[in-house]
C-alpha cells in the first residue's frame, strides 16, 4: 500500500466559494502546509484562484501537490443541467492546471431528502433514476473523454446518492471504463453503510478516499430530530480523527490487503464560524493518521 495524505477547504468550512464567512484562501493553504500536509484539494469554485498561473503559484510555493476537485452540484435536477455541465468543464481546466487527475462527483443535498438524510428507510428515492444516471454519465463522458480525468462518485449524505443500495445501483449503471468510487469513510457512517466493506466490494474501482469521523451521539441526535447537514455539521457531526465511531484499523487493513496506491484526503466539514480552530484540527487528524498507520507508505 503507498498512501499520501491531504486535506480539503471544507476542514476551514470552505463549503460554498463565495461564501463571505469563508477564511482567505492564503490562510487554508498556510494551514494545510503548516501541519504537516502534502497536498490539497482544489475546494469550491471560486475558492482557490481559477487563474492558471495564480494556482500554480498558490500550490507550488508551498510544496502543495493539487490532489483532485469535488464536484458538488445537483445532478438529480435536470433543469441545473447548464449549470452542472459549465462547472465540470471549469473544473477540469483548473486540475489539468497542476496535472491532477482525480475528479469526484457528489449529487448535492436535495430540498427532498433534507429530513432523512440517514433514514434509508424512509428517504423517497429519485423519481427518474434513469435521467439521472444519464446525466452522470454525461458528466463521466465529459471529464474522462475530453480531460482525462479519472472519474468517481462520492455518496453524499441527503443527496439522491447517498444508501448504500443507491450507490449498487449507480455502480451497475456506469461501467467501471468511465465511473469508479470515491469511499468517504463518515458519509457511509452517517448513511449506515460499512466504508470498510463497502472498500472491499469496490476496491478495484476506488481510486481516491475521503477520511471523515462521526461522533455517534451527535449523529443519532441529528437523524432523530432530522436536522440538516450544515446544521448538523456546525453541531461537531464530524469531529476529529480517532474521536468517533468509524474503524480506521479494519479500513486500513483494507486499504492494505488491496494494495491500494494513491491519496486519502480528510475531510473535516465544519461550519466556518463555529470551528474553534481549524489548524489544530488538521494537525490532530494528521497526527491520528500517522498513528494508526495511514499517514506514510507503508509496503505490504
Amino acid at each position: 500500500m503507498s498512501l499520501r495524505i491531504g486535506n480539503a477547504p471544507c476542514s476551514w468550512g470552505v463549503e460554498f466559494g463565495d461564501d463571505p464567512r469563508n477564511p482567505s484562501w492564503q490562510k487554508v493553504l498556510d494551514d494545510a502546509r503548516d501541519a504537516g500536509y502534502v497536498g490539497m484539494e482544489l475546494g469550491p469554485l471560486g475558492f482557490l484562484p481559477e487563474d492558471p498561473a495564480e494556482l500554480t503559484d498558490a500550490m507550488q510555493s508551498r510544496g502543495l501537490t493539487l490532489t483532485a476537485a469535488v464536484m458538488f452540484r445537483p445532478l438529480h435536477d435536470p433543469a441545473k443541467w447548464d449549470e452542472v455541465s459549465d462547472v465540470t468543464h471549469r473544473t477540469c481546466r483548473s486540475l489539468q492546471t497542476l496535472g491532477a487527475n482525480q475528479f469526484v462527483i457528489i449529487d448535492s443535498i436535495a430540498e427532498a431528502r433534507v429530513a432523512t438524510a440517514g433514514r434509508p428507510d424512509e428517504a423517497a428515492r429519485h423519481p427518474d433514476w434513469e435521467g439521472l444516471m444519464k446525466r452522470l454519465r454525461e458528466v463521466c463522458e465529459i471529464a474522462s473523454g475530453e480531460y482525462g480525468m479519472t472519474v468517481s462518485l462520492h455518496a453524499h449524505a441527503a443527496g439522491y446518492i447517498e444508501f448504500e443500495d443507491e450507490i449498487h445501483h449507480a455502480m451497475d449503471a456506469i461501467p467501471d471504463s468511465l465511473l469508479g468510487l470515491c469511499i468517504d469513510t463518515g458519509h457511509c457512517e452517517y448513511a449506515g453503510t460499512d466504508p470498510v466493506a463497502l472498500f472491499n466490494t469496490y476496491h478495484a474501482r476506488a481510486p481516491y478516499v475521503h477520511f471523515k469521523d462521526v461522533d455517534d451521539a451527535t449523529r443519532k441526535r441529528v437523524v432523530d430530530d432530522r436536522i440538516g447537514f450544515y446544521d448538523a455539521c456546525a453541531q461537531g457531526l464530524f469531529c476529529n480523527l480517532g474521536d468517533g465511531v468509524v474503524d480506521f484499523p479494519g479500513f486500513r487493513d483494507a486499504l492494505a490487503s488491496h494494495g491500494y496506491s494513491g491519496w486519502g484526503t480528510v475531510e473535516q466539514d465544519c461550519d466556518p464560524q463555529a470551528a474553534a480552530s481549524p489548524v489544530d484540527d488538521a494537525r490532530a487528524n494528521h497526527d491520528f493518521l500517522c498513528k494508526v498507520g495511514l499517514a506514510a507508505e507503508v509496503s505490504s
